[in-house]
């Protein structure tokens, strides 16, 4: 199966490096490319995109926007999108899982980064490596987010559906965890784990486990540690 692959960046010479690159490999295609937020939304449902590559600032209709728009379209459910960033953590990567994003990736991740990173997006992971969640926690602190005595109540009350062993997932899945990682944790198999993934992201109605993340810090599940 092909990966559909949208460009979403407002420079052109960007995105014709993303282009070489991607076309390069045999499981993958661009199928367009977008200059602003706003192009990159009729695009992803025009093209049936699979991955949206989307650059953060952008005039107009910027990529959280954007992200906002296909997250919210029942009939984009398929896309995800992946956000560039011009360092791994920026002030916008919260907002950026929040609207929906599967993932983010700095711009000068090497070409073998970016690839992967279409593989994981495109099979419905997420892109938050253990360093790559300490910084999004850092972030969220520093945004107003969840502390020891303020959390999202209806979140919390959402948590009620899910198992005791769901929860210990989730939390695992909060510290930046592979399903490997987290078998291991609960000697348990990596399948029985991606089903209690695959459940909790049902009940909670989140897209990946990048939306997971978010959820846990939000509904107080998980507290930060300030160090």
């Amino acid at each position: 199966m092909t990966i559909r692959v949208l460009l979403a960046d407002d420079q052109a010479l960007l995105r014709s490096a993303f282009r070489v690159l991607v076309d390069s490999e045999p499981d993958m295609e661009v199928v367009g490319e977008a200059s602003d937020g706003a192009e990159a939304v009729r695009l992803a449902g025009e093209q049936r995109a699979d991955v949206v590559l989307m650059d953060i600032r952008m005039p107009g209709t910027d990529g959280l926007a954007a992200t906002r728009l296909i997250s919210a379209d029942p009939s984009l459910a398929q896309v995800r999108v992946v956000i560039l960033t011009t360092f791994e953590v920026d002030d916008y990567v919260v907002q950026s899982l929040r609207a929906g994003a599967s993932g983010f990736l700095g711009k000068g991740s090497e070409p073998e980064e970016l690839l992967s990173a279409i593989r994981v997006a495109a099979g419905g992971e997420a892109l938050l490596s253990p360093t790559a969640t300490k910084g999004l926690i850092a972030r969220f602190l520093a945004q107003g987010g969840a502390g020891d005595d303020e959390h999202d109540p209806a979140r919390s009350a959402r948590l009620d559906a899910l198992t005791v062993r769901e929860r210990e997932v989730l939390v695992q899945v909060a510290g930046g965890h592979s399903n490997d990682e987290i078998a291991e944790r609960l000697e348990v198999s990596p399948l029985t784990v991606k089903t209690h993934v695959n459940r909790a992201m049902a009940k909670l109605g989140a897209r990946d486990r990048a939306q997971l993340v978010v959820i846990a810090y939000e509904s107080g599940l998980v507290r930060p540690r300030v160090e």
